[in-house]
């Protein structure tokens, strides 16, 4: 088993026009996208994945139409009291990121139960993003830092080494900007509902094969400067 060390963050788009290319209504393109996150979390510590934060509702998705975000909501605690049981047996901790204050109090009761029945699992970390804003967990870091607080949501999880995004768009969408700051990237045409782990193998394949240098230099690069500087001499 490959040793999970992976931070990967998806932001999980297409499900509504996936639905809509079949004639469906939004909502079971929502369904079909919570089956696809299943599929993902079954196989991601098998790919080194050791934390994975997924988009599940920005705050900017409070503008949807209010039929759609109701539905959104009903899915959320639908999902979290559904696989409670299985995320801890498989040894996966759950929790959310993001604004509280604003959610449905079923939302809300869902998320505890799920983070205090999961918090000892140790193979994978999920993190769902609910009600989530990049920027808005940024200004809220810095005023906690004003007044000497030690508890920013920044500093909770490592920095993202890949994060992927379906559905064709190439756009981070307000999401974890500042931990995503080296971060590798993949966009994919592939609708989320259809993603599944042969997709996130061929992601993180193509993570491996990028040099990363985190503004520095590969061992090469630095070998073929030195001589340059040699011979300027």
């Amino acid at each position: 088993m490959t040793q999970s060390t992976l931070h990967v963050a998806i932001i999980m788009d297409g499900n509504g026009r996936w639905a809509a290319r079949q004639g469906l209504p939004r909502a079971l393109g929502h369904r079909a996208g919570a089956e696809a996150l299943r599929r993902i979390v079954r196989c991601a510590p098998e790919l080194g994945i050791a934390a994975l934060t997924v988009y599940a509702f920005s705050s900017d998705n409070w503008k949807r139409p209010p039929e759609e975000v109701a539905a959104l909501m009903a899915l959320l605690s639908e999902y979290l009291d559904g696989e409670t049981d299985q995320l801890s047996r498989d040894g996966v901790r759950l929790s959310a990121i993001g604004r509280r204050d604003r959610l449905p109090h079923p939302v809300l009761a869902a998320i505890g139960r799920a983070e205090c029945a999961t918090h000892r699992g140790r193979r994978l970390w999920l993190r769902l993003a609910i009600d989530y804003s990049a920027r808005e967990a940024i200004l809220r870091a810095s005023e906690n830092a004003t007044r000497e607080r030690v508890e920013a949501e920044l500093e909770e999880a490592p920095a993202v080494d890949l994060l992927i995004r379906t559905g064709g768009e190439q756009r981070l969408s307000d999401f974890l900007l500042w931990e995503s700051a080296y971060a590798e990237l993949v966009f994919t045409p592939r609708m989320w509902p259809d993603f599944d782990s042969s997709d996130l193998r061929r992601a993180v394949s193509e993570f491996h094969r990028r040099g990363r240098r985190f503004g520095g230099l590969t061992t090469s690069a630095a070998h073929t400067y030195d001589i340059c500087d040699h011979w300027l001499r």
